[in-house]
């Protein structure tokens, strides 16, 4: 075998490992938001839930790199995807750094977020009476922080981390 084969190869392996490491980094950090909202009880904002499209589209996207690098498909169609997971993932994070600039006064958001949320119903009796009634919490309040961070700061982290991987992994 020659060098250049090891070295595509080599290559290779490590887009593959790389999609899929985006893959299951990317539905890690929608299911963490989805498990803080299911079974924390934090009601996600409209901004919020805008910041989850990227991971949604982002983790299969990156699953379907991953198996047409292991089946041995074009290298330029792979990078090509961890390319665009990487530019999804940039998109995250203007998002993230526009929701945080929002919560933390800098800037406006946008009018359909001014309301204030109502308590979750836990009676299935007025489940359909509330799904007219409760209005989504306000984007400029943070539901909970960590570390001096919100939902929206630990996002625009964790999409910056992704995107540097994703884009590493396209070169």
């Amino acid at each position: 075998m020659k060098a250049s084969d090891l070295t595509a190869s080599s290559a290779s392996h490590s887009r593959t490992l790389t999609a899929l490491f985006l893959a299951v980094a990317m539905a890690a950090v929608v299911g963490s938001a989805l498990g803080f909202e299911h079974i924390g009880g934090y009601i996600p904002c409209a901004l919020c839930l805008e910041q989850r499209i990227p991971y949604y589209i982002g983790a299969p996207l990156m699953l379907v790199a991953a198996i047409l690098s292991k089946a041995g498909g074009p290298s330029w169609a792979v990078r090509g995807l961890l390319a665009i997971g990487g530019l999804l993932m940039l998109y995250g994070l203007a998002l993230g750094v526009y929701h945080s600039g929002v919560e933390w006064h800098w800037w406006e958001g946008p009018a359909s977020c001014a309301t204030s949320a109502d308590a979750v119903t836990t009676d299935a009796g007025s489940l359909l009476g509330d799904l007219s009634s409760k209005k989504p919490p306000s984007c400029d309040a943070a539901a909970l922080r960590v570390l001096g961070l919100s939902f929206a700061g630990w996002n625009v982290l964790a999409s910056a981390a992704l995107a540097a991987i994703a884009f590493r992994g396209a070169r």
